[in-house]
């Protein structure tokens, strides 16, 4: 029980930090169109 009290504030922690920063790396555009600007080079 003990070992729930002190890892389950770290999971939440960790959860929310990976949240954070996923939501500001969506915020700065590092998701757009992964698949389009390959293409377009070998269509040039």
């Amino acid at each position: 029980m003990e070992a729930v009290i002190f890892l389950l504030p770290i999971a939440l922690l960790l959860g929310g930090l990976f949240a954070v920063l996923f939501l500001v790396a969506v915020s700065r555009g590092q998701f757009d169109d992964l698949d389009d600007p390959p293409r377009r080079i070998l269509k040039d």
